[in-house]
């Protein structure tokens, strides 16, 4: 029987799971319009006549089908709710919950669209010809909660009748996560695929799928042992035999599962709670592997392992236990593959190049993202951690590529992808939508290449940001901070420092601290400073000797943030560096909403600024918009539109406009006018003398206060992604991250820095 495991995590009550699936719209799924349907224009395109066009096309070609309708994006989650989790078969509508929350994964991980169908039938040619002919409105098709024998049947004759992929998840995703764990407990251990020993206990569609990747990956066929409720599968055993077992009896003397591990060096569990013994543990070779994955309880615990074997490696089934064998950590990203070179089957060579992606993955630096699945303590590859674990953000982009890759090597996709280095940064964004906003600015600083400080060197997250963007190719990685302390942090971090780009500068050692000294106090000797204080400031204060670095040319750009408020972190910047020429320093945001790219300024600087300054604001915001790749269309926001109603404040944004006019500046810009009015064309039509000629791109708000509610507010209840605020209009590359950002928000902020660094 399949071991899924993706269901398993935190403890629940059944009220409380109950009360999750019936609130609000009950169930897990809705659909949602991916076109426009306000109006009989867009209804006529959608619908009659515009439709007959696509269709005549399709009918025409029908791999035209990818490019005018969902099937490329689609896949179909099908059972007969024969074998539903570890509960049996319970019949096909008691699998819907199931095959529901299946289809929210696979949204919620890969960004694939999946419906869940649920056959009401136990006989495998009915089940068979149910599903073939369901081929043309789907990419692919996951089979789930079939028991076994049927199981090989069906997913064999479909395979063999459709052109997109099948694929049995409880299967080939369990073959193919044990596969990944397996290959880095191998490698830990010291063992080779081809003289390793391993026992399957269990012979129903996992272990089975677990032995037939196994031998495909290199394991030699008469090293490894299957076993099931009988005893070991040997070769002249007529018992309980099928053919799916047969093909994997082996000669041996062994009949049972404790003569079979006696010197085996991996047990593979796919049965039942209780089936390990320690006994058996005990006779295991030295450094054991043990994959105990019978769902919901192992075949035997960690704890008890632990009491017997202190050299054992472990996995399980389970979200408590390190190691989990979890099967969201390959579906959805093998589809995603799949899907995107139009695949027409899931071969043995895309699912052994995800296994390799995924044990490749689990030896590399863990990011914050994934340290906050633990709780603050952070995995470090070795016998706890030789599986990635499943909210891992990198998955999107490791697995995908290497399956898609894996199909256009072995001659199953139709359409090829020719820039793989693009598809992974569009994979990236997909999950990500800050992403592709910073893709281009990622790839014009590795053009060019900056030095950027990191002011806070000794913070663990600065050094992870820091290594980041050396590893990333974007340059120079100045950690500021004490040598001994950073050194010690980054060992007890398990952080590799001792690279090339990677430099550590303690300011109160530096030989350059009298120049840094002489030039602050030039500045600040008027303003209340004596020499010694511009002397302790450059000793002791990282963000005044890195802003001393930067002024004089001894760097690109800093980034800081991490231990100050921000307020604080720029008064210490500004004693160093002030505003470009001919330029106003502003706090702008980036919010990422529903595919749209809104700017939004000043989020920072101003508290409440007079007409001129929000004249000055706009002119600032739009020529960022530009650096950053977008014509500006810049609305004056107020809680008035055009006059109406009339207030004080209001008063203030259209003197402003007045202000703009004057300038005869050279980008779009209207107002005053309400949020709405800026951002939807429908209420923008009421107003036909509005200067700009669509919805609004750069936001310029009355107050800092509403800047910062605002975008704040979208942030945590719109759904919506925000980068910022940025500083703007410095003379040289400064900015600053929220206390407490993560390594991901640091490296994402030096980018920046190194992308307006010479601009």
């Amino acid at each position: 029987m399949a071991r899924k495991t993706e269901s398993n995590g935190p403890s629940v009550s059944a009220q409380e799971a109950l009360e999750f699936h019936a609130m609000g719209r009950p169930g897990k799924l809705e659909i949602v319009a991916t076109k426009p349907m306000a109006t009989q224009r867009d209804l006529s395109l959608a619908y009659s006549p515009g439709v007959a066009v696509p269709v005549l096309a399709i009918a025409e070609d029908p791999s035209r089908a990818f490019d005018y309708t969902t099937r490329g994006n689609m896949v179909a989650v099908i059972s007969n709710g024969t074998a539903i989790l570890g509960l049996g078969n319970l019949g096909a509508l008691a699998a819907k919950p199931v095959m529901e929350g299946k289809a929210v994964l696979f949204k919620r991980f890969a960004d694939v669209d999946s419906i869940d169908l649920e056959v009401d039938t136990e006989d495998a040619e009915e089940f068979i010809n149910c599903v073939r002919f369901l081929g043309p409105s789907f990419g692919g098709i996951n089979l789930e909660d079939i028991k076994a024998p049927e199981c090989f049947i069906i997913e064999q004759r479909l395979r063999e009748l459709m052109d997109i992929p099948v694929f049995h998840d409880d299967q080939h995703g369990t073959a193919i996560i044990s596969a990944a764990g397996l290959i880095n407990a191998l490698e830990i251990t010291g063992r080779d695929m081809k003289t390793t020993k391993m026992v399957c206990n269990g012979a129903g569609a996992a272990g089975v799928a677990c032995i037939e990747l196994m031998k495909a990956m290199g394991f030699a066929p008469e090293n490894i042992i299957l076993c099931d409720t009988k005893g070991v599968v040997f070769q002249g055993r007529t018992e309980g035999m099928n053919q799916w077992k047969s093909a994997h009896a082996v000669k041996t003397d062994a009949r049972s599962l404790a003569e079979a591990l006696d010197g085996a060096d991996v047990f593979l569990g796919l049965s039942a709670k209780g089936a390990l013994t320690t006994r058996m543990v005990q006779s295991m070779a030295e450094k054991p592997i043990i994959f105990a994955m019978a769902n919901p309880d192992p075949e035997i615990t960690p704890e008890e392992v632990a009491e017997i074997r202190a050299d054992a490696i472990m996995a399980t089934g389970r979200s408590d236990y390190p190691n989990q064998v979890n099967n969201v950590l390959g579906f959805p990203y093998i589809f995603r593959g799949a899907l995107d070179v139009r695949a027409t089957t899931i071969n043995d060579d895309m699912k052994i190049a995800a296994a390799r992606a995924l044990a490749e993955l689990a030896r590399q630096d863990v990011p914050d993202d994934v340290a906050a699945a633990y709780q603050g303590m952070r995995p470090k590859f070795g016998p706890n951690y030789i599986i990635p674990v499943p909210f891992d953000p990198r998955l999107i982009s490791a697995i995908p590529i290497a399956v898609a890759k894996a199909a256009m090597d072995s001659g199953v996709a139709r359409k090829p992808i020719l820039d793989l280095d693009r598809y992974a940064q569009e994979l990236s964004a997909r999950r990500d939508p800050i992403a592709s906003t910073l893709q281009r600015i990622y790839d014009r600083v590795r053009r060019q290449p900056k030095r950027i400080v990191f002011a806070e060197g000794e913070e663990e997250q600065v050094m992870r940001a820091a290594v980041s963007y050396v590893n990333q190719r974007l340059g120079t990685a100045i950690l500021l901070g004490r040598d001994d302390i950073i050194k010690e942090n980054a060992r007890n971090a398990g952080i590799e420092l001792n690279k090339q780009g990677i430099e550590i500068i303690n300011a109160r050692l530096s030989r350059r601290n009298g120049v840094y000294t002489d030039y602050l106090y030039e500045r600040m000797q008027r303003k209340g400073f004596l020499f010694r204080d511009c002397q302790r400031l450059i000793n002791n204060d990282r963000n005044h000797f890195a802003a001393c670095m930067v002024a004089l040319g001894d760097a690109d750009g800093i980034v800081t943030g991490v231990t100050r408020n921000y307020s604080t972190a720029l008064d210490d910047i500004r004693r160093i560096i002030d505003a470009k020429p001919g330029h106003r320093v502003i706090g702008a945001s980036i919010v990422l909403a529903r595919g749209r790219t809104v700017i939004v300024a000043d989020t920072a600087v101003h508290d409440m600024p007079n007409a001129e300054q929000i004249a000055d604001i706009a002119e600032e915001a739009a020529g960022f918009a530009r650096r950053m790749g977008y014509e500006p269309r810049l609305a004056m926001l107020a809680y008035s539109t055009f006059g109406h109603p009339q207030g004080e404040r209001s008063e203030r944004v259209q003197e402003a406009v007045r202000i703009l006019d004057k300038r005869r500046v050279d980008f779009e810009y209207d107002g005053e006018m309400a949020a709405d009015v800026a951002l939807n064309a429908r209420a923008m039509a009421q107003y036909p003398f509005i200067r700009l000629t669509g919805p609004a791109n750069v936001l310029i708000m009355p107050a800092f206060h509403s800047a910062s509610i605002s975008t704040k507010m979208l942030q945590e209840l719109g759904g919506s992604t925000v980068i910022g605020p940025l500083l703007v209009g410095l003379d040289k590359p400064v900015q600053i991250v929220s206390l407490n950002a993560k390594d991901s928000d640091i490296v994402n902020m030096a980018a920046i820095a190194a992308y307006t660094a010479g601009a």
